[in-house]
Order: structure tokens, then sequence, then C-alpha cells
């Protein structure tokens, strides 16, 4: 019998899909080394770069002694530098961001999460699930404190508005794929502007 495997998103599961499956997967950009997946029959879900068949799609979180080469997973295209909106700090100096924060809370509490942004920086509430933030905090580092006051069900996008990046939370493969492509992409136009 072949080797299936399932695949958790948020608090939902998806499968049983075949190897083959898990390729096209991958070379779509929906299976990513962090993505959390477990084989048939088993109860506990885990990083796919950590199952010993699925990190040979991810060269870089392969062991050195697991050099084998796969020849249906495509060599990463370095991608295009998107267009800025913001300015950039110089090298070197600190500098406050303004931030973009969207949720939509289902399961968590919308209290503590505001708490939460208004504990990072000076900010404002400008719908009922989105604010503006300035803060010395990194992107990360403001995903990471917010995904701690949210549920199963919640999700959150952040938008760093000087560096023209973006970093989410609890969005589907499919969602996530396409935010990555388009967050990519440059604007028809922009490089001639520049």
């Amino acid at each position: 019998m072949a080797e299936t495997w399932t695949i958790s998103v948020g608090s939902r599961v998806y499968g049983p899909y075949t190897v083959e499956q898990m390729h096209a997967f991958h070379a779509e950009g929906r299976l990513a080394t962090h993505s959390l997946v477990a084989r048939a029959g088993e109860e506990q879900f885990h990083p796919a770069g950590e199952d010993s068949e699925l990190a040979l799609l991810f060269p870089a979180a392969a062991h050195p002694s697991e050099s084998a080469p796969v020849s249906e997973a495509p060599a990463p295209q370095a991608q295009p530098e998107p267009h800025r909106f913001g300015r950039e700090p110089e090298a070197g100096i600190s500098e406050r961001s303004r931030f973009v924060i969207i949720s939509d809370m289902k399961s968590g509490s919308i209290s503590a999460l505001e708490e939460e942004i208004f504990n990072l920086g000076p900010a404002y509430r400008f719908m009922p699930q989105s604010w503006v933030l300035t803060s010395e905090a990194s992107l990360n580092t403001i995903r990471h404190a917010l995904m701690q006051k949210m549920g199963k069900l919640d999700t959150i996008f952040v938008v760093d508005t000087i560096h023209d990046r973006a970093a989410w939370f609890n969005f589907g493969p499919e969602a996530d794929t396409r935010v990555r492509r388009m967050w990519s992409r440059t604007p028809e136009g922009a490089r001639k502007a520049s």
C-alpha cells in the first residue's frame, strides 16, 4: 500500500495525499518545510521538513547525509525585488516602523489582542479589527506577540509599511500561496518610475 499523508492547517485536516500529490503541492509552493503533516496511522503532526521522505523536497533543511536529489522538485528561483512603498531607514540607524494590523477574531478575545497591540507602541484602531501601530519591534516579533492572544480560528495580517514586508497567521495553504505570490511581484511600470 502506498504511503499517504494528511496536512493540518489551522484547525482543519486535509488529505490523505499520495507522495505524488505532496510533490505537486511542493512544486506549487503549497507545501513548505514548516507545513504540519502526519503519515497514515500517525496522530501527531510534525513539520514536513522532519519527515524522512518529504525532507528530500527541502534541500536546505535536509541533513548532509540525506543528499539524494529529487528530480520532481524544481530548483527555487530568485524572486525579483518588490517595489518599495515606504522609505528605507539608513543602515545602522534604529527607527520606528509603521505597521497596519488587520485581524479576524472568531474564537479569541479582541480586547486581549488590542491590549497587546497597545503594549507594542502607540496605536490607533481605525476600524473594528484594524489598527495602525508605530513600534521599534520587528515584524516577526509583532506577529509572534499577537499570535499568543489568538485562538485556532483567528487570523491576522501585519504589514510593515516602511520595509514593504508582511506577515500573517492562520491562513490556509491556498491563501498563503496567493498572498506570497502577489506580495513578491513587482508592479508594471514600478521600475521605470524608480
